[in-house]
């Protein structure tokens, strides 16, 4: 059956999801590649880039099977870059090169409208301007049976969660502590929402920890 789910997202030992104050020298904000430090590593991280080697193991089992079975993807605009506003032009492609690590459609959150955007690879980013619930909708529909991934950043995976429209989270906890950033837990009543976990996984350099909906 078709998921909504949040996969391989890395958080620090105290809820943050990313770093503040994100700009071109940090898209995660300020430190917050220490959290992907376990997914950088990994042969699952290397091949998507084109590269040899990486680490086997159970790290890198996780980040591959963060990739079965998605047809499709959201994401919020910080996840697509840094530009606020209007849009100045077409320049600003994301933070990937000319191929995205996607390969499925992409649906971006965004106030201002902007014209398809299609990529190597298969990858075709979409600006959703009507929010977060038409973005799914076009989700579900391009995913054609398969699962939606909710790609982040936190402010997007929190809208889902509480809108209830997650079914299943897997969380990377990583052995760092941020302190300040964007929060993924605060305010968020997991139980509530009828999350409970299912599976704790201890990785090379994360936990893994997968949470359901009952």
């Amino acid at each position: 059956m078709s998921k909504v789910k949040v996969s391989a997202f890395s958080v620090s030992l105290d809820g943050f999801g990313a770093g503040p104050r994100q700009d071109l020298e940090n898209p995660l904000g300020v430190r917050g590649l220490e959290l992907h430090a376990w997914f950088l590593k990994t042969a699952v991280f290397r091949k998507i880039h084109h590269l040899a080697g990486g680490s086997q193991g159970v790290d890198n089992d996780f980040a591959a099977r963060s990739f079965e079975n998605v047809g499709a993807w959201i994401l919020g605009r910080n996840m697509f870059g840094p530009i606020r506003g209007p849009w100045p032009d077409d320049s600003w492609k994301g933070w990937w090169a000319d191929e995205p690590p996607y390969h499925v459609p992409v649906f971006v959150l965004s106030h201002y409208e902007r014209p398809p955007l299609p990529m190597k690879g298969n990858t075709t980013f979409y600006f959703v301007t009507d929010g977060p619930e038409s973005a799914l909708k076009q989700a579900k529909e391009a995913a054609n049976g398969q699962d939606v991934r909710i790609g982040g950043g936190v402010s997007t995976i929190r809208q889902y969660l509480t809108a209830g429209h997650i079914h299943e989270i897997h969380l990377a906890f990583s052995p760092v502590l941020l302190g300040e950033g964007e929060n993924l837990f605060a305010g968020i009543h997991f139980p509530k929402l009828g999350f409970k976990p299912v599976q704790s996984t201890a990785g090379e350099e994360a936990t893994h920890v997968i949470l359901k909906r009952a």
